[in-house]
């Protein structure tokens, strides 16, 4: 007989704070071709969903513009979202991912979030558009 064990986390846990409605990104034109940007939030802070300690990271957004960047004050406001948000690291990769996406659609995308250790533990946590076709690695 094999005992299940278990944290105490739960899906309405690892759901948490990806209903919220985020602000969105705004945008500026383009005026060049096949260039990157990097951004990189040093100081990205979050909430755990289940025991409301606070959560410290680098968050880095890398992207080669389409026709759109993202505006940087927008972005910062729009991360601030996050500050007492209680949400797992993994969903905080992919959700700003998927709203960089949203807000810009580059030619290609990268988040990264470097998080600071929590009970000993970090956590590095990689997304990527266009979402690779398998596990394998990306694109």
């Amino acid at each position: 007989m094999t005992t299940k064990r278990t944290t105490g986390y739960t899906d309405d846990h690892a759901a948490s704070g990806l209903d919220l409605k985020f602000p969105a990104i705004e945008t500026w034109k383009n005026q060049f071709k096949a260039y990157e940007i990097l951004v990189d939030d040093p100081e990205f802070t979050s909430v755990c969903p289940k025991t409301g300690l606070p959560d410290f990271g680098r968050i880095t957004i890398r992207y080669m513009p389409r026709k759109t960047c993202l505006e940087l004050k927008s972005l910062k406001e729009y991360l601030f979202t996050y500050r007492n948000l209680g949400i797992f690291q993994e969903n905080i990769v992919n959700q700003v991912l998927d709203d960089v996406v949203k807000a810009c659609d580059p030619v290609w995308a990268k988040v990264v979030g470097d998080f600071r250790p929590r009970g000993g533990i970090s956590t590095v946590v990689e997304a990527f558009h266009p979402r690779p076709k398998n596990s394998k690695g990306p694109m």
